[in-house]
C-alpha cells in the first residue's frame, strides 16, 4: 500500500487526519519536533524530512504544514504535495500577517492561548462542534510554548517565492485564517473553513483522491 507522509497544523497531531478516507493509501504522520532555539526554518525542515524513510514521497501537509511539505521539497524528491487550508508561496499570506510580521507584535505578544480568547480563536479556525471546539482546546493547551512561538514567527516570516511543479491545493471557500481571495486553489470546498478536514472530512477526502489519481 502506498504512503501519504501527512505534516498536521501548528500544534496539531494524527487526529487532524481521523476522518479522512483515502483509498489506496496508508497515512503516516510526521510528528512535530521542539525546535531549536533560533533554529531556521529551512533546519527545521531537513530534521523533519528524517522523519520520511522512503524516496520520492508523496507529502500532505495541513495549514502550518503544508508550509513545512514546501520546505521539505526544496531539499529533497518529493513526488507530490497535497496541501490542505495552507498556502504555497508567502504572497498567499494575508495583509495582516505581514504587518503583525513586520511590526514584530508576535515578539511583544507571545502567543499564549487564553480561556477568554478561545471563542476568538474557534471562530477564525471554523471550529463550531462541540467536538471540534474541544479538540481546537486541547491542541493549544498541550502544545509548548517554545514551539508555538516559533512556529507562528516562521509563518508570519515566512519568505517563499519558488512554486512546486507537484502541488494540488484544497482550500475553503471560507477559510477566515488564510482567505481565499489571496488563494490559487485547485479545488475550492465551498462552506469549508480552515477547519473543513474534520468537519467536512468527505468531500476533502474526494478532493485527495482526485490529486492523487493523477499521478497513479
Amino acid at each position: 500500500m502506498n504512503t501519504i507522509y501527512c505534516i498536521s497544523g501548528l500544534g496539531a497531531d494524527e487526529r487532524a487526519f481521523a476522518k479522512l478516507h483515502i483509498n489506496g493509501f496508508l497515512l503516516h504522520l510526521i510528528p512535530w519536533v521542539d525546535p531549536i532555539k533560533n533554529e531556521a526554518i529551512e533546519s527545521y525542515a531537513a530534521r523533519m524530512s528524517e522523519q520520511i524513510k522512503e524516496d520520492n514521497p508523496i507529502l500532505m501537509g495541513l495549514s502550518f504544514g503544508g508550509i513545512m511539505c514546501i520546505e521539505i521539497a526544496k531539499q529533497r524528491k518529493v513526488r507530490q504535495i497535497i496541501l490542505i487550508s495552507s498556502v504555497k508561496t508567502s504572497a498567499e499570506l494575508p495583509a495582516w500577517m505581514k504587518l503583525v510580521a513586520k511590526s514584530k507584535l508576535n515578539k511583544i505578544y507571545p502567543m499564549k492561548s487564553y480561556k477568554i480568547t478561545a471563542p476568538i480563536q474557534n471562530y477564525f479556525l471554523g471550529a463550531s462542534t462541540k467536538d471540534e471546539k474541544d479538540m481546537a482546546n486541547a491542541y493549544r493547551q498541550q502544545a509548548k510554548m517554545g514551539y508555538t512561538n516559533w512556529a507562528v514567527n516562521e509563518v508570519l516570516n515566512w519568505k517563499n517565492e519558488w512554486m512546486f511543479p507537484g502541488c494540488f491545493h484544497i482550500h475553503g471557500a471560507e477559510d477566515k485564517i488564510f482567505p481565499i481571495k489571496n488563494i490559487k486553489a485547485d479545488m475550492i470546498i465551498e462552506g469549508g473553513g480552515h477547519f473543513m478536514i474534520m468537519n467536512k472530512a468527505a468531500e476533502v477526502s474526494d478532493a485527495i483522491q482526485m490529486a492523487l489519481n493523477s499521478i497513479c
